[in-house]
Order: structure tokens, then sequence, then C-alpha cells
């Protein structure tokens, strides 16, 4: 990548923000690494801390709990006390449950941990792009956004590849445990870097935390990710139903009370903005389609073919790869066809995912085809999201970032969790009969899902390109 010569300083801005931003980068590729590196442990956790099914289930989803609910918040929160002094404070608080994840002597300790770390990477997560919206502007900005991106999916990717290595290596006789030790010195790194070159960007004087629509909107975010991350293995109890009912009517009271206050938690007149709207229904397609891909496609690879945890991550690598390279350098493509990226890559991402059924369906791994159709993924969906993100951000101006911000990364986090239980269900139900007729069928339905993204994608186009 070719740097420019740094303007001169001004206030609030960075003069190495080509730096800045790759600190800004590990951060949040460390904290969404430890969204999946966890999956690959669950065996040895299991078998050294003696946990029930239901404990292990905490351990996996605990952190997107705590991820999710604190979301919309922590971008507010960056805007209220400076997004530099938000950042830092979730990489410390991330790296600090880190090594208590660790350390942990038992899976009580475990599983709180893991909730507090979620937190923290709420905290560090929506600052991103809310420093990317004020440090960036024109094609910088674009170039950002793809490098925002490429992580994302990369890191999606990399954190069952990551974790096999790691518990494979056994460094030291620790086991699993490394999975979580390996992200002090990379937390301290990152904090200390982030402190000298984030800007601190606070917020106007007078704006005050909505305190009401945080007391709202933390139980519905709970109440509705919980139910869904813990449903299918504790049986879809009663308790699941009424958990999400009652979170779907905190949600509309949320709406409610937002529209009333005079200074919301999350001013939901950022959906007026030009393609603001259509971008996020658009993502929510299509990071719910990819999670479920990510997670039945590992599961097949697993418990109906056999193969290892890192063997199955490295089965899907390549499509990691190609997607976050392609997310990177989809902006040297013609202008004149960025617009269109987004409908034509979900629509080669629905072929893909087709292809992907086809090659599994007589229960082998899928050969040729199945290396295809990873490839024509990365090369689909890479573009489709750079330009997606960029799109949706164009038109928001700097005082609507920590708004748009928060909605933006909430709709990344829960997204992928409703289409990991979503999916995940369907597939495990399916399963029992037959892992084959499982992965086509989840795959197909993902197809099905992006196509009606699609719509959305095409609004966004039009929306883009409006005079």
């Amino acid at each position: 990548m070719t740097l420019t010569t740094p303007a001169p300083a001004v206030p609030g801005r960075t003069t190495r923000p080509w730096f800045m931003l790759g600190v800004l980068l590990l951060g949040q590729f460390m904290a969404l690494l430890d969204v999946t590196v966890v999956n690959v442990a669950m065996t040895g956790i299991r078998a050294d801390l003696h946990t029930s099914g239901a404990a292990l289930q905490l351990v996996v989803s605990g952190y997107t709990v705590g991820y999710a609910m604190l979301l919309i918040t922590g971008a507010r929160l960056g805007e209220l006390f400076g997004r530099r002094r938000m950042f830092v404070t979730g990489v410390v608080a991330f790296t600090v449950f880190s090594l208590l994840c660790g350390l942990a002597p038992g899976a009580g300790t475990l599983i709180v941990a893991r909730i507090a770390q979620g937190a923290g990477a709420a905290l560090m997560m929506p600052q991103v792009i809310s420093v990317i919206q004020a440090q960036f502007t024109g094609a910088a900005r674009a170039k950002a956004l793809s490098a925002y991106t490429a992580v994302i999916s990369v890191a999606f990717v990399a954190g069952q590849v990551a974790g096999g290595v790691l518990v494979g290596a056994d460094l030291f006789g620790q086991g699993w445990r490394p999975i979580f030790l390996v992200n002090v010195p990379i937390g301290v790194l990152v904090a200390v870097l982030a402190a000298r070159l984030v800007p601190g960007g606070a917020a106007r004087n007078g704006r005050r935390l909505d305190l009401a629509g945080l007391a709202i909107a933390v139980p519905a975010v709970v109440l509705v990710v919980l139910p869904l991350v813990l449903g299918h293995e504790t049986g879809w109890p009663a308790w699941t139903f009424a958990s999400l009912v009652v979170g779907a009517l905190l949600v509309v009271l949320f709406v409610v009370v937002e529209r009333r206050v005079p200074d919301p938690l999350v001013n939901l007149e950022v959906l007026r903005i030009r393609g603001v709207a259509p971008g996020l229904a658009a993502l929510a397609a299509g990071v719910a389609s990819y999670g479920g891909f990510l997670f039945c496609v590992g599961l097949h690879l697993q418990a109906g073919l056999g193969d290892t945890p890192l063997a199955a991550g490295l089965a899907t690598a390549p499509g990691g790869v190609v997607f976050g390279l392609c997310g990177f350098f989809w902006n040297r493509l013609p202008a004149r066809i960025h617009a269109a990226l987004t409908p034509i890559g979900y629509v080669g991402s629905a072929a893909a995912y087709a292809l992907l059924a086809l090659s599994l369906h007589d229960g082998g791994h899928g050969g040729v085809l199945f290396f295809v159709a990873l490839v024509l993924f990365g090369l689909s969906m890479g573009p489709a999201f750079g330009s997606l993100m960029t799109q949706s951000l164009t038109h928001v101006p700097l005082t609507r970032a920590a708004d748009v911000s928060g909605l933006l990364t909430t709709t990344l986090q829960l997204g992928q969790v409703i289409g990991v239980a979503t999916f995940g269900s369907v597939f495990l139900t399916l399963a029992a009969a037959s892992s084959a007729h499982a992965i086509t069928t989840t795959m197909t339905w993902a197809a099905v899902l992006l196509l009606a993204g699609t719509g959305f994608a095409v609004v966004l186009a039009r929306a883009s390109v409006r005079r």
C-alpha cells in the first residue's frame, strides 16, 4: 500500500493516519478472533475444568452476549468521553479478562471472564468506524473501510485456524489456555500505541448519556441474544421463547423512548440518511448467511466427516483469504461499477453457496467443486462487502458517526448470532438423519437469504448513484 505524505497537523487529526489505522485494526482483529477461537478448545476445557454441556455453551456464547449488549453503548460512550479513551479502556479490559480466562481455575470464572471480555470488545470495536469517519475522507476513507472489511472477513475464518494451531502446539503444557493468554502481549502493545496515536475525539459539550435508553437496550439485547445462542443446546425450553417475546417488546419500547428523549442513545433519524437503512438491511442478510455458512460447514466437516477442527478451519481458509484480499482491493475496479458491486457480489455469493451444497450432497469433501465454490464466494463477497460499507457511510456526517457506528457494529454481531442460531438449529436437526442432507439444505437457504439481501443491495446502489 502506497502512503501519501501526511498533511500538516490540525486539531483532532493524527499525522500518521495509516499507522494509527493499523493499530486499531489489530485490536479489532484480536477481538473478532475471540468469537471463534474458543470453538476448537472445547474438548480440552471440558476435560480440564469438568464443565457441563450448558456451561461449555456459555463459555462459547458468553463472549457474544457481553459483546452484543454494549455495542450501541460503546459507540455513544466514545462520542461522550473520547474515542481514544474508550478504545484504550476497551483494549485494557479485554486484555485483563483474557488473562483471567487463561488462568481460570473453574468454569464459573471462565464464563464470567468471557462475558467481561466481550464487554471490553464492545467498548473497543465501535470506535474503529467512528475514527475512520473522522480521520479519513474521499478515496482514503474508501481504502480504510476496505481494510476494515478485510479484517472482518479474515478474522472470522482465522479464529478456528489459530485456535487449532495453539491448542495443537500445547505451549508450555498449558493445553487450551494459550488461546486466551496470547491476547495479553498483543493487547498491551495495542493499548500503548493507541494511547499515542488515536486522537481523543471528544464529543460536543452538552451531550448526555441516555440512561433510559441504556436501561432498555441492554436487557433487550440480552433477552434476544441469550436464547438464540443457548436455545438448541438446551432443547428450546419455554423460557427461550418467553425471552424472545419480552426482548422484542423491549426493542419496540426502545424505539418509542428514543424518539422522545432529547439526546437519545441512538438517533434513529440516521436511518433517513441516504443509503444507511438499505445498507444495514443488506449487511444483516450478508453476515447472517456468512455466519451460518462458517458454522454449518465447520460442523459438517467435523461431526459429519470426522475432520479435526484445524483441518476444518484450513478447508474454509481459501474462501476467507480471497474474501479479505478482494475486500481490500475492490476500489481499484473502475469507479463506474462500484455501486453495482454489492448486488452483483451477493448474486455471485448465492451461486457459491449453491455450488457448496452441490459439492457436499453426496457425503464427501466436495473435491475441486468445493474449492471452486469457496474461491467464487471470496471473489464475490469481498467486493460486495467493501462496496457496501463505503456506500452505506458515504453520506453520513461526522456528527452522526457514533450513531451509525453503533448500528453498524450491532448489525454485524446480531446478524452473525441470528445466522448461526437459525442455520445451526436447522443443520443440527437435519444432521440427526444425514449430515450431507443437512449441509445441502442449509446452504440452499443461505443462498435464498442472500438473494433476498440482493434486493436491499439494489436499493443501496440506486441511492449511492442518485444525484
